[in-house]
């Protein structure tokens, strides 16, 4: 009979003993669930360290070295694609027959022995002048009729040599065959 009512109060500490495991085991769960969030924010927080550029291209001016921090906007260098074109900026008395698509022969001041070859690719809605940063406000009231220059967007399409890299920026002579 002893041994009986041992045996009852052993089994009296039973759901206790499980209650306890149950908490244990909800714990353990939750503490599994927080380590996954930590990892999940661990490497976001490491994806942003990677710095991954829109195009394929040359860095140049970079403002950055290695062990710098730097904060998010912060410009840390600026890119140059492999597509190179020209910008002419041609007087708007030229600009009654050019239309896109119109084939160009391009003249490089410093390579004498290269000539390019492109087209018109576009024709910018306004005037250098209307988008400098400080465009012109003549306020004498007279009226002075001045020239104005339209940015026309050249692509190069052949001619380029491999082994000469061409820096921005270069003076050049574009000649546009018309129709």
């Amino acid at each position: 009979m002893a041994a009986a009512q041992a045996a009852l109060r052993e089994a009296d500490t039973v759901p206790e003993a499980i209650a306890t495991a149950e908490a244990a085991f909800a714990q353990r769960t939750a503490e599994i669930a927080l380590a996954r969030a930590r990892l999940a924010t661990a490497a976001l927080d490491l994806s942003w360290t990677r710095i991954v550029a829109p195009r394929a291209g040359w860095v140049t001016r970079r403002s950055v070295e290695l062990g710098n921090e730097v904060r998010p906007g912060q410009a840390l260098f600026a890119l140059v694609t492999p597509k190179l074109w020209v910008i002419a900026n041609l007087k708007e008395t030229d600009l009654d027959r050019i239309r896109p698509g119109e084939r160009v022969s391009i003249a490089v001041d410093a390579y004498p022995e290269m000539h390019l070859r492109g087209h018109v690719d576009s024709i910018q809605r306004g005037t250098g002048g209307r988008f400098s940063a400080f465009p012109a406000e003549n306020a004498t009231g007279n009226f002075v009729k001045v020239v104005q220059r339209v940015p026309v967007k050249i692509n190069i399409d052949s001619g380029l040599d491999p082994k000469v890299a061409l820096p921005l920026g270069l003076s050049v002579e574009p000649t546009i065959h018309l129709k």
